[in-house]
């Protein structure tokens, strides 16, 4: 294609919501090149079935089922000349180069990876510290309907088993050994709280849910989840589930609550005993990010570590937004980096695990501890300042006392404290399958406090002996129980004590095993759940801002329609959408799990929030109730009676 007939191709491409009339005149026009008749052919297709394929102004399109699932785009014209430059290496950036590679099919080399750290992975990590013992920030909990995550994981290798990809181990080792739990909370030191699936809402309550689920998005700007709810909600068992599963703290936004809420409506049924949930066989560094970090490398895709992004500069021209010169700091020596319209860059803007504060088994994560930072928070002020399309990151960052909570890796070193936790979960912990299934929250717990074993060992390197116990507190301020201080000032062996004294460890013995028969390191996070602060349009930047050229954003902080932060699967989707849209891949973005408009689904989960009864059982005001019998009558016979009976909606003794 030559260049002239190239622009026109790619200018009707981007006009795919033309008139009828003006794409029958151009086909009509014999003058045109076969390049640009085949580009309209492809505009006219992607209108069809009603809007299904055509692109947004981003760029991209939005597909379910496997047409396009199975579908390798076309090579972009032009990407032999294109550069990018990816800054950080966590989850988004890397699934970036990997979209990069896979289906922009962008040369390796023309990928340049920015990281300030001296390794990659962002908040998905997991490492043996020789001198502290093993550190897990977190755990990624996904399902099914990861459409994006999995769409990515399809196409990485597995680094233990040749010839699989990492979907496929995950496939495989998620069907022989299913996650459920056998405890979900406990009380009184380690005893059952026997929650036993129930979620204990009163009518009300489940009014107030559903009220916020119905409520518009723009109503809920700025509002906090407190002022949706009242104790009609938070005492009940729902609320336990719901806040140690996602840390929802009240002061937390309405508006991600309801998105959640309707992200995951397929999930309610499994919510009490995890069952919905599914886990890598590692931690998340060595089971997601090495994996990926091979495909890159093998791709020729250049990592340049010690690298700290401070600015992204931009060229504003009528409409166009141009990034041209990435300001960074490589090993503490300023250099600058010029760039060209072929140059793209991706930000992660901000980051959940900045300003991390490392403690040890003897010392506090505080006072001289050491923090970690990579400059994300002000990487994205320095970019918002340059125009309001960039996003608000104050609203995000700017009261830690709200973002902030704190977990800790317990090593257990010898076997006194495993019965202990085999009362609790029922399982060996040594048995490399499911062990608690999720996280045993201490219902009575000041701090809040929750705990989980995942398949050990957790670390390829781990001694079969060992147990990794991942321990967080929500509340890090108050005095705990049986030790009489904050989590946040607690050194590591005071939150095994804490953590010994919940799951039932004689007091006796405590400050002993708390000693020798275990490792504690414990971090606190100032910005864990800052994606979870009140917000208004426009605070979080789009994926790529309106008039960006070569620019996006990535990651939790930046903005895309149904999705859910704090998830990989959000994460990845940025990812998809960024490189998509900004090179014109053709092919649709997997779109967001439709549950929430499966009428099957509503019915389930309704009465799944009322623990088993019936919608139908609410009394309705006046002589409405009158009419409850009178209309069900009508629909005796139809297919919206076997509907509702098939979802326990309707009883016999309803008609």
């Amino acid at each position: 294609m030559n260049k002239k007939a190239g622009k026109i191709g790619m200018a009707v491409l981007a006009a795919g919501a033309g008139t009828a009339a003006v794409m029958a005149k151009r086909a009509r026009d014999a003058k045109q090149s076969s390049e640009m008749k085949i580009a309209e052919r492809k505009t006219e297709y992607r209108n069809t079935e009603r809007g299904k394929y055509e692109k947004n102004s981003k760029g991209i399109y939005y597909s379910n089922g496997n047409y396009e699932a199975f579908a390798r785009p076309e090579k972009p014209d032009g990407i032999e000349e294109k550069h990018a430059y990816i800054v950080g290496s966590g989850l988004a950036s890397l699934a970036a180069a990997c979209f990069l590679v896979r289906d922009a099919q962008m040369p390796g080399s023309h990928i340049h990876i920015l990281e300030a750290m001296d390794i990659a992975g962002g908040a998905c990590d997991g490492i043996h510290d020789p001198m502290r013992g093993y550190v897990m920030r977190g755990g990624r909990e996904m399902e099914n309907h990861f459409e994006c995550l999995w769409d990515l994981f399809r196409s990485i290798p597995s680094i233990e088993t040749p010839g699989v990809s990492v979907l496929d181990e995950y496939y495989w080792l998620n069907k022989h050994d299913p996650n459920y739990s056998l405890c979900r909370a406990t009380v009184n030191r380690g005893e059952d709280a026997h929650t036993d699936g129930k979620f204990n809402l009163s009518q009300k309550g489940c009014m107030e849910i559903m009220k916020l689920f119905m409520t518009k998005d723009e109503d809920l700007y700025d509002k906090k989840i407190e002022d949706v709810f009242d104790e009609e909600v938070f005492d009940s068992t729902f609320w336990l589930y719901w806040r140690t599963m996602f840390a929802f703290e009240n002061w937390h936004s309405a508006l991600e609550m309801k998105l959640y809420f309707q992200r995951f409506i397929h999930h309610i049924a499994g919510l009490p005993d995890f069952s919905a949930l599914k886990f890598t066989k590692y931690n998340q560094y060595e089971s997601l990010i090495l994996p990926m970090q091979r495909y890159l490398e093998e791709a020729g895709v250049d990592f340049q570590f010690g690298t700290e992004v401070t600015n992204v500069v931009f060229e504003f021209r009528g409409d166009k937004k141009i990034a041209t010169a990435i300001e960074c700091r490589v090993d503490g020596v300023e250099k600058g980096i010029l760039l060209t319209e072929n140059d793209y860059v991706f930000v992660t803007n901000g980051s959940c695990t900045e300003g991390t504060i490392y403690g040890d088994q003897n010392h506090a994560p505080n006072g001289d501890a050491e923090i970690r930072t990579s400059g994300c928070w002000n990487l994205w002020k320095n970019i918002a300042k340059q125009d309001a399309s960039f996003g608000h990151p104050e609203k995000f960052c700017s009261d830690i006392s709200k973002t902030n909570w704190e977990s800790a890796t317990i090593t257990t070193l010898d076997d006194k404290i495993i019965p202990y936790i085999m009362n609790i979960c029922k399982r060996d912990p040594r048995s490399g399958k499911v062990v608690t299934g999720g996280i045993v929250s201490c219902q009575d717990s000041k701090w809040l406090m929750s705990w989980t074993i995942n398949r050990q060992g957790q670390f390829k390197g781990q001694n079969p002996e060992q147990v990794c116990v991942w321990v967080y507190g929500l509340f890090t301020d108050v005095p705990g129980d049986y030790i009489k201080k904050p989590m946040k000032e607690c050194t590591g062996k005071e939150i095994t004590e804490e953590w010994l004294y919940h799951i039932g460890v004689p007091t006796d013995q405590i400050a002993d095993l708390a000693e020798h028969s275990a490792v504690c390191v414990p971090t606190m996070m100032p910005y864990i759940t800052a994606f979870f602060m009140p917000r208004t349009k426009g605070d979080r930047p789009d994926v790529i801002p309106d008039g960006c050229v070569n620019f996006a954003f990535l990651g939790q902080f930046a903005d895309t329609p149904r999705d859910t932060v704090f998830t990989t699967e959000y994460s990845v989707r940025t990812a998809m959408e960024a490189v998509y849209g900004l090179f014109g891949v053709d092919r649709g973005v997997p779109e967001v799990w439709g549950s929430v408009y499966d009428i099957r689904e509503l019915l389930d989960s309704s009465v799944k929030l009322m623990d088993g009864r019936s919608p139908l059982e609410i009394p309705l005001p006046g002589p409405l109730n009158a009419l409850k019998k009178p209309l069900l009558r009508v629909i005796r016979g139809t297919v919206i009676e076997k509907l509702l009976r098939d979802h326990d909606i309707l009883r016999e003794e309803m008609l």
